[in-house]
């Protein structure tokens, strides 16, 4: 084993134990309530676990070490120190595979693969997946970009619209409502597209199944709030803020 590959396994030795020692046995339980499963984790706290990230910086080598350990707090951790620009497709695909909870699918997603620019492109092929946590990081990409990639032309989230229309009657519970999510980011996003998010909720109201339903009245609760309709107008897509005289 050559020196820098002894430094960086020390390194993950190191990360490991510290997690270890720093995880509660209260918080494993917490996380099962909220559905949240792995085949081992620690029990640290978001916080705790953005805290470590900011102390050890970008990783991209231990990203990938810790995520191989299959411990859910390593795997979060993993998603905060790696580097996007180092990230390839063949990455997040492998990484995609291994999503087993909702919140380690959401937090590469809002941490990781949204700063990649791999992000659209795996947003709209994960859509179309079986997996279920696959298809959910689809649209929590989708709701992610909706909010963060402020240069993405509309006719990119029209596009992301028409997959949530082809979706919305999957009833598996973390499908229905990352594609709920989507929608009502991409509606929030500017004035013209919570118009065409509405359109898209009300088309969907009108199908049979419980999923579809239940998505578009969730949705249009928000979109067609007084908050919304006045937080879109005021913050339109593509343009700066003028300063205040």
């Amino acid at each position: 084993m050559s020196s820098s590959r002894r430094a960086t396994a020390r390194r993950l030795s190191d990360v490991l134990a510290r997690l270890q020692r720093t995880g509660r046995r209260a918080n494993v339980v917490a996380r099962a309530y909220y559905g949240i499963t792995a085949e081992a984790h620690y029990g640290l706290t978001m916080p705790q676990l953005r805290r470590l990230g900011r102390e050890i910086g970008t990783d991209h080598v231990l990203a990938l070490d810790l995520w191989s350990t299959r411990n859910l707090d390593a795997r979060v951790l993993a998603t905060l120190v790696d580097d996007p620009s180092a990230v390839t497709p063949e990455q997040m695909e492998e990484w995609a595979a291994d999503f087993d909870s909702w919140a380690i699918c959401d937090g590469a997603c809002q941490d990781l693969f949204t700063k990649t620019p791999f992000a659209h492109e795996k947003a709209l092929a994960w859509s179309h997946r079986p997996e279920e946590f696959v298809k959910r990081a689809g649209f929590a990409l989708m709701a992610k970009l909706a909010v963060h990639d402020r240069a993405a032309p509309d006719a990119r989230f029209r596009g992301y619209l028409r997959r949530i229309r082809a979706e919305a009657d999957d009833e598996r519970r973390y499908v229905r409502k990352g594609v709920n999510w989507a929608l009502r980011e991409i509606g929030k996003r500017n004035a013209k597209l919570r118009i065409d998010a509405v359109r898209t909720a009300r088309a969907i109201a009108r199908r049979s199944s419980s999923a579809a339903r239940w998505i578009a009245s969730d949705a249009l609760r928000e979109l067609e709030s007084e908050a919304v309709r006045l937080r879109v107008r005021l913050r339109p897509v593509g343009t700066r803020r003028r300063a205040q005289k």
